[in-house]
């Protein structure tokens, strides 16, 4: 077809299918809008070898399709001569890692999907040059295309060549944008290194992209020189000319028929708790409690918006901690795969831009301003997993309260203010500073981590290396099992998994039912309310006299909502029934018997949790601060160690006991000795 008779087809596409857009581009250009949007599926229906044609040869079709718009019947005073054609929703997406590796891509017209990694400032770039001569002063204007610009040959004037001058007042220009995109996290359990490309961006399409935003693209893939080639010729790079994107908070699964046909299926089991229980790092034998608080919080709670435009979170936040090598880390592994959208970080190689976010330079000191997307907004509506949370270094556990709590990050640097969005579940596991865990010691004592923070996680669980025969034996069975199958299968054979390690639901399949699930929004029914405000009020009274612990908070009681709400979506229920609540109300309980409990009384103790130090054992530090400092003013170098210890029955402790504490109140640096035997306090 010739170029007149492609460009009246696309105006008969018009007259078809996008009159009424086409009127409200002509009314708001070109302040509010310069592009026109086409769905891919039209243009399909309208021509199907136009369509085609589009994809292969994109350059040349939109060329036609924009030249159609300008020459679209409009009212006289009415023109679109700098209007965009953007076309989306091709109907494959392509992966990232796919791209680089087929060549016939180049050129053609492609989709895929992916994360913000990276995004530049909005930056005017040249496309139309003005070039004065400095002889004798004519203006020449030269098309521009690429980062640099392309001087005339001769002046149009006096014909001689130059000196020109860049004049940008005469030049014309237009907003660009580049960004990083990088592919999804959906399963990879932290495995890889994810793939990414870089997409160019410009006009109206720039400035719209935070880091951590999920994407879907159309552009066409081109290939550009890289400055540094070698030997063996120049080197080349790919990146992507964005025609269109749009954004999406929808987790990256694709549901066919005959997965929700499945999905439902397998939510009418009986058994579906322990279906997907069994499916959590199967190689571990038990710790059923701690992969049940784990598979709820893949499936999460209900994010909520009240009056005033204040948010409450649905996602849930799991701490583990314990005895070292008790399988702990497999389980974030195997938690990170189950996720749709995931990332699994080692506290002890991440730094706080890693895990948060972070502006930065780019191409040296004059380079534009760009924001870098961590760990936290790359999983945003997913999980991140984060082993060896306790070797993070302080500026890392610092930057965490607002994305656990506020479910956002404020950036504010130069010329970026961003807040972006980190809806995601921590799952977290951290190690004693001591190697082991020590029952009779507050959590907060053992991990170097701030009591505010402690606070955040809405369950934690301590993992005991304790010696049991029975279950000794099963472990030692099972582990030996699965190396055996493993020692089989190296060798070439295809070995029957051993039966406790056969995981009942494929993780790809549980990745799509999560999906699914999470789509749907249980509310209570006045049976599960009931028992959860039982809960509540029954535990609160228990610290009801002025001299008893305090053994929960509001936290908690947010805390077995989002557990109920997560184990309706299991069900696939729009109703949180009595046995949902009663689930979260059991987990909530086995996570403050493991963390919550006062060594010393025995009783349940929020500020265990809250505040790191069982309320009784902050009363006893103060008392054996203050029999000290009593002691310290008889003696004018100091209180004597020996006397503090005669003295214990004062406060109602043996010998033994004042030592210990007189040892916390060292380390907390509240109490020292000088000189030698002698204690002073600060």
């Amino acid at each position: 077809m010739s170029y007149q008779d492609l460009t009246e087809r696309f105006n008969q596409f018009y007259r078809n299918y996008y009159r009424e857009e086409i009127g409200e581009l002509a009314q708001r250009y070109p302040d509010d809008q310069r592009s026109l949007y086409i769905d891919y599926d039209d243009l399909f229906h309208f021509d199907h070898d136009l369509a085609q044609d589009f994809r292969s040869k994109p350059d040349q079709i939109r060329e036609y399709a924009e030249e159609a718009l300008r020459r679209y019947d409009l009212p006289a005073d009415v023109s679109l001569g700098r209007s965009h054609v953007r076309i989306k929703g091709l109907p494959e997406n392509v992966e990232i890692g796919e791209i680089r590796v087929h060549d016939d891509f180049i050129g053609s017209l492609i989709s895929f999907r992916g994360v913000v990694r990276k995004a530049t400032d909005v930056r005017p770039q040249i496309t139309e040059a003005a070039f004065r001569c400095q002889r004798c002063g004519t203006m020449t204007y030269i098309p521009q295309s690429g980062s640099s610009y392309q001087e005339p040959h001769e002046c149009q004037g006096c014909e001689r060549q130059g000196p020109f001058k860049l004049n940008t007042d005469q030049s014309e220009m237009i907003d660009s944008q580049k960004l990083r995109i990088q592919a999804t996290p959906s399963g990879t359990g932290g495995g890889e290194t994810p793939h990414s490309i870089d997409v160019h961006l410009v006009d109206d399409v720039c400035g719209q992209a935070t880091p951590g935003d999920h994407v879907t693209v159309v552009g066409v893939l081109r290939t550009e020189q890289l400055e540094n080639g070698n030997r063996k010729g120049p080197l080349f790079d790919l990146y992507v000319d964005g025609l269109s994107i749009e954004y999406t908070d929808e987790l990256p699964v694709d549901l066919t028929d005959g997965d929700r046909e499945k999905i439902v299926e397998i939510s009418k089991n009986d058994d579906v708790y322990q279906m997907f229980v069994d499916s959590v790092a199967p190689s571990i034998h038990g710790l059923e409690t701690e992969k049940l608080a784990v598979l709820l919080q893949l499936f999460s709670g209900v994010s909520k918006e009240v009056d005033g435009g204040e948010s409450i979170r649905g996602q849930l936040h799991i701490l583990f901690t314990g005895d070292p090598a008790v399988g702990t880390s497999r389980i974030l592994r195997s938690a990170a795969d189950l996720s749709p959208r995931s990332t699994y970080s080692n506290g002890a190689e991440t730094s706080k831009a890693g895990l948060t976010a972070a502006a930065a330079r780019t191409g040296g000191t004059d380079g534009p301003w760009e924001l870098k997307a961590g760990a936290l907004s790359i999983a945003d509506r997913g999980l991140a997993a984060i082993d060896n949370f306790s070797k993070a270094d302080g500026d890392v556990v610092g930057a965490l309260p607002e994305p656990m709590e506020q479910q956002q990050i404020t950036i504010s640097k130069a010329s970026i203010h961003e807040s972006i969005d980190t809806r995601v579940g921590i799952l977290a596991a951290a190690a004693p500073k001591d190697g082991r865990f020590d029952l009779y010691e507050p959590l907060g004592e053992q991990l170097p981590i701030d009591p505010q923070l402690l606070s955040l996680f809405d369950l934690a669980f301590t993992v005991m290396d304790t010696p049991q025969l029975e279950a000794d034996t099963e472990i030692a069975e099972h582990i030996l099992e699965v190396n055996r199958a493993g020692e089989q299968r190296q060798a070439g054979k295809d070995p029957e998994p051993p039966e406790s390690a056969d995981a009942p639901l494929e993780p790809e399949f549980i990745r799509k039912y999560i999906a699914y699930a999470r789509e749907i929004q249980p509310v209570l029914t006045p049976e599960a309310e009931e028992c959860i405000t039982e809960f509540y009020v029954d535990l609160r009274s228990k610290g009801a006299d002025e001299d008893a612990p305090v053994p929960i908070s509001a936290r908690k009681l947010e805390a077995i909502v989002r557990l109920s709400e997560a184990s309706a979506r299991i069900r696939l229920s729009d109703t949180i029934e009595l046995s949902d609540a009663e689930r979260a109300v059991d987990l909530v309980e086995a996570s403050l018997k493991d963390i919550g409990v006062d060594p010393d009384t025995g009783q349940f103790d929020a500020e265990v949790i809250e505040a790191g130090t069982a309320e009784a054992q902050i009363e006893r530090l103060q008392n054996v601060k203050k029999l000290i400092s009593d002691v310290e003013q008889e003696y004018e170098k100091g209180a004597p160690i020996d006397e503090v210890l005669d003295r214990s029955a004062t406060v109602g402790m043996d010998a033994g006991e004042i030592e210990s504490e007189i040892e916390k109140l060292q380390t907390k640096g509240e109490v020292y000795e000088n000189p030698k035997g002698r204690l002073r306090t600060t």
